[in-house]
């Protein structure tokens, strides 16, 4: 897809990103990382602190099948897992992605709804910070509609930040497409997009890596946590 089709629609889904053997080896990883734990988790924040997520960005961000859509001075600011399993159900409300990873808080009236989250401070971005944002949904799973594959709405990323009312009316003047994207494909996307989905309705394990992707300067003295 071109920079200007994206740019009006706001999403898009890819071939496949990753060889086999990667793929292989990136769900090894991922087991390694949630082997340890008691109770099985539905999403982690942090994965850029592992050496191979850290290389997963860079490879993903040089990618010729996302040359258009990411320029090459961009840099990964945030990688998080979410894991949808019998074991880890649940829905996602119709919403925007609106909070970003920063190193220190600072004060300002246009950075609001503050909150540290796992020793890592985010904070709601001005709309003009938002929407240079490119997020790659990295797909360890097939993920269809019975996965709980996202439900996006097209062009909805052109109105700013919506409230409630307008995010429903859009929903219902513009409707919703789900979708389904195939293992080691990407849902690319930005993150002012509405977007939500259902439960997972069987059995299936549902692997997503959401990476974030922005300029390496941000306004207001504001730092990126991480900058792969």
């Amino acid at each position: 897809m071109s920079n200007s089709e994206f740019n009006a629609q706001g999403f898009f889904v890819t071939q496949p990103l990753l060889s086999e053997s990667a793929l292989v080896q990136l769900s090894q990883n991922l087991d390694t990382l949630t082997s340890g734990s008691a109770t099985p988790r539905a999403g982690d924040r942090h994965l850029l602190n592992h050496a191979w997520c850290s290389q997963l960005v860079q490879v993903i961000g040089q990618h010729t099948l996302l040359r258009d859509v990411l320029p090459d001075s961009y840099c990964g600011v945030q990688c998080s897992l979410f894991e949808k399993s019998a074991a880890n159900n649940w829905l996602v409300a119709l919403h925007q992605d609106l909070s970003i990873p920063v190193a220190d808080k600072v004060e300002h009236p246009a950075l609001t709804a503050w909150s540290n989250k796992d020793g890592c401070w985010f904070v709601q971005a001005p709309v003009e910070v938002l929407e240079q944002l490119v997020a790659v949904r990295l797909h360890v799973d097939v993920c269809t509609e019975i996965d709980g594959a996202l439900k996006l709405i097209a062009g909805s990323h052109q109105y700013g930040k919506v409230d409630p009312t307008q995010a429903n009316a859009l929903r219902t003047s513009s409707g919703e497409r789900l979708c389904a994207v195939e293992r080691s494909a990407a849902l690319v996307m930005r993150p002012l997009v509405l977007h939500a989905s259902s439960k997972a309705s069987g059995n299936s394990r549902r692997r997503v890596l959401h990476f974030v992707f922005g300029p390496q300067d941000l306004p207001y003295g504001l730092q990126w946590h991480y900058a792969v």
